[in-house]
């Protein structure tokens, strides 16, 4: 135990740390307010929407740390946006069925893991297309941090600059070089926002839950399908394109079963990260990608703390201007986006097929409540099945 000790300290930087810093920031802002208005779609109390946030926290901490640590490798986990959104849309579900419905999924993703069929699915997917589908998921954030020119030109430039300047004389520090600079320029303009915190620490609440077909159809096969479609599938893509072989079934199983134990309290649906993983899975996070896992592990530290500290966190997260918040993802993300497309367009066998997979990705496309990824990856697989035809 000593000697493991040794050897983390021994890889722990200051980039991982905030590499694992900026995934939770971007993780909390950008989908927060979803999980709010899933947990008043169902309507939950104040304390309930509290025992949420505590047990998301803690499934994401936990698994996220876990995981990285065991296999060595950045493994993140997060909750399930989509299906967040898919939560918040129902209406007419108890919150007692809604929490049967969240254990049924996690059965589902558990069965999927155990049996080690969604591995075997990814194992036919082709490094080009899952490549394509990376720089597809994470375009949408590079595309976002430079529309916010329009409405903080100020603050994002000065970001940006300090990322072109980082890259220029001290590249493994260049993220936390750009951070530093949104915060000062934010709050130099009084953008910060603290008055949302709440200091009180998060209890956990009981629901017991209840089984109706109603929220079977409703809410846990919708759920169980957006959760491995639109987020397990990139989750794993964003892993191999990084150069990541970490054991697919295996994680998903931890997911399912966290969503097991939590799903009373509030934790819904986990799944394996995709846009905040590829934040530790990149150089920024570290030069050596041996020691990026640390980045996945200081991210899960923030999260237990986000779990535990509750409201307090998250306002601490949320009072950071959305433009900041859109500007470090973007630029954090840049060498990934540049790496993914390298990768899908190197080969000009699988060239068709990735650039399909990468604009159907991109376009944000929502077809029968299923994410765009999904819908990438398919049209990258029919170009492949097609052109396979054809050189018979």
């Amino acid at each position: 135990m000593l000697a493991a000790m040794t050897s983390w300290l021994r890889d722990l930087s200051v980039s991982a740390v905030v590499a694992g810093f900026v995934a939770v920031l971007v993780g909390f802002t950008s989908s927060v307010a979803i999980v709010f208005q899933a947990a008043q779609a169902l309507g939950a109390t104040p304390a309930q929407t509290s025992s949420w946030m505590w047990a998301l926290g803690l499934g994401m901490g936990v698994t996220s740390l876990g995981l990285s640590l065991w296999s060595r490798q950045p493994v993140l986990t997060a909750w399930s946006t989509p299906g967040a959104a898919l939560i918040a849309a129902t209406s007419g579900i108890p919150m007692a069925e809604a929490i049967g419905a969240f254990l049924v999924c996690a059965a589902l993703i558990i069965l999927f893991g155990v049996t080690g069929w969604f591995e075997r699915l990814m194992d036919r997917i082709p490094l080009a297309v899952a490549s394509a589908l990376l720089a597809g998921v994470l375009a949408r954030f590079g595309l976002d941090a430079v529309l916010t020119v329009k409405t903080a030109p100020l603050l994002v430039l000065s970001m940006a600059a300090a990322y072109l300047l980082g890259k220029r004389l001290w590249p493994r520090y260049a993220v936390p070089g750009v951070l530093l600079a949104g915060v000062a320029v934010a709050a130099a303009q009084g953008r910060l926002h603290w008055g949302a915190v709440e200091w009180a620490w998060a209890q956990p609440v009981w629901t017991t839950p209840a089984f109706s077909l109603a929220a079977l159809i409703g809410v846990a096969l919708p759920l169980f399908l957006v959760t491995m479609a639109s987020q397990n599938l990139p989750g794993v893509a964003a892993q191999r394109a990084s150069g990541y072989r970490a054991p697919v079934s295996r994680s998903i199983t931890v997911t399912g079963l966290a969503s097991l134990l939590l799903a009373p309290f509030g934790g819904y649906a986990f799944n394996l990260a995709a846009i905040t993983a590829a934040i530790c899975m990149g150089p920024e996070a570290h030069a050596d990608p041996r020691r990026r896992y640390l980045a996945a592990c200081a991210a899960g530290l923030f999260y237990i703390a986000v779990g535990l500290a509750g409201g307090a966190v998250v306002g601490l997260l949320v009072a950071f201007p959305r433009e900041l918040v859109a500007a470090i993802a973007g630029l954090a993300l840049l060498g990934t986006i540049a790496g993914g497309l390298s990768a899908a367009l190197k080969e000009e066998k699988h060239r068709d097929a990735a650039i399909l997979t990468f604009l159907v990705t991109v376009s944000g496309l929502n077809l029968l409540g299923i994410g765009s990824a999904f819908w990438g990856v398919v049209a990258g697989s029919v170009a492949l099945l097609v052109q396979h035809l054809r050189s018979r």
